[in-house]
This record gives C-alpha cells, structure tokens and sequence, in this order.
C-alpha cells in the first residue's frame, strides 16, 4: 500500500534532522553516515540495508544543493555518502571534493538503463551513480484554476492568480525557468538574458505568497496556494493524497536534473558507502525508493518491476514531446552562480 507523504514522514521519522536507523546499536558497530533530501529515500531502506549489513545508518537531511555545498566546502563533516543534483556534481566535481568511483566495487551498476551511462555532467560516470532524474513543472490545484496551466506565464508573468503563487527559491533554476519562458537558452551567462529575467521576475514579486526551499508540495497540499513551480515526483507524492493536485511542464520547456549517489572526499567509511550505494541500485531496493519517493528511476531492473499505475503516470515520466523541450541544468561557474545570487537578493528584497 502506498503511504501518504505525511505517513512516510511519520513512520521513517523524517520530522527530525540526524535520524539513527540503528536504534540500541552497540558503539562498536560501524556506522553509514548520509546526507540526502526530505522524503527521498524508501520507508525501510534503511532498515533492510542495517540487516543486510550489519552497520547502523544516520541519516542527516538538506534543504537545497546549497546547504550540502556549504556544508563540504570547509572539509568533509564525517559524511560516507551525499545527493547532489547535475549542476552541483559539476561544482563539487571542480572543487574537488567528490571521491572517483570504482565501479568494479559496485557491480549493480548493471541495472541503470545505458541512457544515463555517459551524462554530460559527469562522463563515464567517475563521481556519480544516477540515482533519479527530475522534471521541474507547475504543481496546481485542479479545482482553483481555470484550466491547464500550460505556460510559464501562468506563474511568472501574470496577476491573475494574486497571492495563490509560490516559486522555487534556488536562484539559478529560476532564473534558467525565467529565461525558458522568454525563448532564451537556459543555461547562459548573457547579463542581458538575466537583466531581463530580473526585471519580470521583480513585475511577479507582489503577486507571490512565497519563495519555498522544496516544500512546494506541502503547500499546494495543504490549501495554502493553487500554483507551484515544483518537482514531478514531489508533486506525485501528494497527488496520491489528493486527486484535486495535478502536474504539467509547460509549453514552453523545463528543466531536467539528475539526483546521484556520491562518496565525498573524506569519507570515513568508503567501503561501506559502496556496500550501500550498490544495495540501493538493486532490483528490489531500487523499486521500492521509487515507488516511496514517486520519481522516476534511472534503474531499468526496478522499473521492470513497478505496477502501471507508476510506469504510466505523466506526472512521473511526462510525455516525451514535453521533455524534448527541457534543457538540462549546468554549473557555469562561481561568478555566475553569485550574479544569480545577487539578484535573486535584490528581487526578494524588493
């Protein structure tokens, strides 16, 4: 049975930062640190790997790609394993601070469909091993809007839905979505592209209720707006709760991500943290975070696996005619990431 997102929350404990899935543990036994998102791991994937393994896992959560950046930068805090999105692997990749993969250690690697072998963020896959991919969209409330929101305009250039809009707070893909709308490329370092993405976004700034850090979900859900710019599998996890909550990419293209399983330099038990990644790419343990966590899966032999109600849902895998339109996110560089920065200030400020 599907569990409803705030069950998840309450059963895997996922309320509190720093959960420890080994409950009485003797000192002695060895422990898996990670570092991942909210609600992004399956309700006993934890537990089944502790028994496989006989290691005890603590489990530390991040709000944005951001926080873990920051977190990493001054040296590894004890972390075995982390989640970064593509952009962000770019970055830590340049850092240095991302461990290179010995894939004969990792032999499940077989199950991952040849599609995201060789991604252009990490070739030949030395830092990464994909964990899901992602579609950012519009989250809305069937029975509050008009219609389809089919475009961009909908929540970044318009007022007709006053005070009922939340947008995502990571300036970068914001700012990239922005530039989609306009017809320009979003991955780009033109001052002029972002000046006019500023200026629009600073025209929308009265019209929006907030900027949420991945949350966006819980707001449609609980009725406090009625148009989100979120993740697909974040809004198919509360879909399941809901039916009045549906999810569509707009007309003019979103952006792709990628969420993947790295070992930071540093970490304290990398042995472990390949036993864990390579239990996380089976079959089994594969199907059930996807079925939990409601993105689609990059795992080839876990979707083999998933019901029709998964394999088919267009909030999860979206029509393809709509994804031949997304781009991709990629890091272009520190003094870019703080122009965005710097004016995503200036807008919240305003």
């Amino acid at each position: 049975m599907a569990l409803s997102r705030r069950m998840f929350l309450a059963q895997a404990g996922l309320a509190g930062i720093g959960l420890s899935f080994g409950g009485c543990a003797k000192s002695s036994v060895r422990k898996l640190n990670l570092y991942t998102w909210d609600t992004y791991i399956g309700t006993h994937t934890l537990g089944d790997f502790e028994k496989a393994s006989g290691a005890q896992v603590q489990m530390s959560l991040f709000a944005n790609n951001d926080e873990l950046f920051a977190k990493l930068r001054g040296g590894n805090q004890g972390y075995d394993v982390i989640v970064p999105s593509n952009d962000f692997v770019e970055r830590m990749h340049e850092a240095g601070l991302l461990a290179e993969l010995d894939h004969a250690k990792i032999p499940n690697l077989k199950n991952i469909a040849p599609q995201f072998a060789n991604p252009p963020f990490d070739p030949g896959r030395k830092v990464t091993v994909p964990y899901t991919w992602i579609v950012t969209g519009i989250g809305y409330r069937k029975s509050k809007v008009e219609s389809v929101p089919d475009s961009w305009k909908w929540v970044l250039d318009s007022d007709r839905y006053k005070g009922r809009i939340a947008l995502l707070a990571e300036a970068s893909e914001l700012f990239e979505i922005g530039a989609k709308y306009l017809g320009l490329p979003a991955n780009t370092d033109d001052p002029a592209t972002m000046a006019r993405v500023e200026a629009m976004l600073a025209r929308q700034k009265p019209n929006i209720a907030t900027f949420h850090d991945d949350n966006g979900q819980d707001l449609l859900l609980a009725g406090d707006v009625d148009l989100v710019i979120e993740y697909n599998g974040d809004i198919a996890q509360v879909m399941r709760e809901d039916p009045d909550i549906g999810f569509v990419v707009p007309k003019e293209g979103g952006i792709l991500a990628s969420d993947s399983l790295c070992i930071p330099k540093g970490a304290p038990n990398p042995d472990l943290a390949y036993r864990f990644i390579d239990f996380v790419l089976g079959a089994q343990a594969g199907g059930h975070i996807a079925e939990t966590i409601r993105y689609p899966t990059p795992n080839a032999a876990a979707l083999a696996l998933m019901p029709a109600e998964y394999r088919d849902n267009p909030a999860i895998f979206p029509p393809q005619a709509a994804l031949d339109r997304c781009e991709y996110s990629r890091w272009r560089g520190q003094e870019v990431a703080a122009r965005y920065e710097q004016a995503m200030t200036r807008i919240r400020a305003g």
